[in-house]
């Protein structure tokens, strides 16, 4: 059921200071422009490498989640990690049968396919996104 490592979730207290560092530090090429996501709650852009993504969120409004992790993170850290899934439906219900808690219905996220979280106190601590493949999806605009 579960498909390929999509990307690493990494919460940051400035967004742009942080493509700098993969930009300027660890010298990625391939980098998307800073969005908003305002249903989620979240800035974020893209680090594209060739084995993955690296996601970068920052806080984007007084309810975003991202908030209450940087209180307890205040550099920033690993936020979450995503795995593709064939059907997000199907994946839910599968997972909720499996004894997983699963944060809220299907939305859409920053890929702009449907997304959904499992709660990390039952996988280990770590949070993870199940997202519907997007196999024909390319971010285009460029920030590295």
């Amino acid at each position: 059921m579960i498909g390929s490592l999509n990307h690493v979730g990494i919460a940051v207290p400035d967004i742009n200071q942080a493509l700098a560092f993969y930009r300027d530090v660890l010298g990625a090429k391939d980098c998307t422009e800073p969005k908003v996501l305002a249903p989620q709650g979240v800035k974020y852009a893209f680090v594209n490498l060739p084995s993955g993504q690296v996601e970068l969120i920052e806080p984007y409004g007084e309810t975003s989640p991202i908030i209450r992790f940087l209180e307890k993170n205040p550099k920033g850290g690993q936020h979450h990690i995503c795995f593709e899934v064939e059907d997000i439906n199907a994946a839910k219900a599968l997972m909720e049968t499996r004894g997983m808690r699963v944060l809220g219905e299907p939305r859409i996220g920053a890929h702009g396919t449907l997304v959904v979280f499992l709660h990390p106190g039952d996988a280990g601590g770590v949070l993870i996104e199940l997202m519907e493949s997007h196999k024909t999806h390319q971010d285009s605009d460029k920030a590295c």
